[in-house]
């Protein structure tokens, strides 16, 4: 088996001896079933709710919040990040204000983003997109601060113009760093839109679930949560096997 075989096969173990452990203490009343249900009955109950099409509604509306937020935050990102790349003076006036921006919860915007945008997804959107950018804008930086001068003068020498720069020699360096923006940035769109639902929305899979917790629907909250989980998880399963094989890729040529 490869190195990356097995550490494949002791993930997997230790996620499905987690779940096992779960379900044992849930059935042993270990855990007090208000508290926590067992994970085979949120399977159950994201099965049921699924066959019966209750979620078809909530998942559309949350998925394209996310996928707007997540879009728009990715190209805003790179190209701020690549604007303050090139303005070292505007760089570090902005330096501090990037480092401690997760510092302020974005929610506090709400009630302006209300006011500008108006009642609706898109508020939601951009707390997803505030909470994403400043993820894409730090990666864009990073990689391009580590593309080797040497590669800059070899695209000089080859007389290469700057938009063939750009494509054959700084973006192929600066990939590793780019896909971690991506998969930041997803996850950020992916918290943003999720909990601003929860608190401020009155759709979508976040309010399905603060709703199911209000009302003692313990079946219907952990379902919900147990589809937004597995969502998160292939999602960036997605990314992370599209970041392999364009590193394979990168290492063959």
């Amino acid at each position: 088996m490869t190195r990356g075989g097995k550490v494949l096969a002791t993930r997997v173990g230790l996620i499905a001896g987690s779940v096992a452990l779960l379900e044992a203490a849930c059935r042993l009343h270990l855990i007090n079933p208000l508290t926590l249900i067992p994970p085979s009955e949120m399977v159950v109950a994201l099965a049921g709710m699924l066959a019966d099409g209750e979620l078809t509604g909530d998942i559309m509306q949350t998925f394209a919040s996310i996928g707007v937020a997540f879009v728009t935050a990715v190209a805003a990102g790179f190209v701020l990040g690549a604007g303050l790349h090139r303005l070292p003076v505007v760089r570090r006036a902005i330096d501090p204000l990037l480092a401690s921006w997760y510092a302020v919860p974005v929610f506090v915007f709400y009630p302006l983003l209300v006011a500008v945008l108006g009642l609706g997804n898109l508020p939601l959107i951009a707390i997803g997109v505030l909470a994403a950018v400043p993820a894409m804008m730090l990666s864009t930086l990073v990689g391009l601060d580590r593309v080797p001068r040497v590669l800059r003068k070899a695209a000089r020498m080859h007389r290469l113009g700057p938009v063939a720069t750009v494509w054959l020699v700084v973006l192929p360096a600066a990939l590793p760093n780019l896909f971690n923006g991506l998969k930041l940035a997803l996850a950020y769109a992916f918290i943003g839109v999720i909990a601003g639902e929860f608190i401020l929305s009155t759709g979508g899979l976040g309010h399905g679930i603060a709703y199911a917790y209000e009302a003692f629907d313990n079946d219907a909250m952990y379902g919900r949560m147990l589809f937004v989980l597995l969502a998160a998880v292939v999602a960036n399963g997605v990314l992370y096997t599209l970041e392999v094989r364009l590193n394979r890729r990168r290492g063959r040529a």
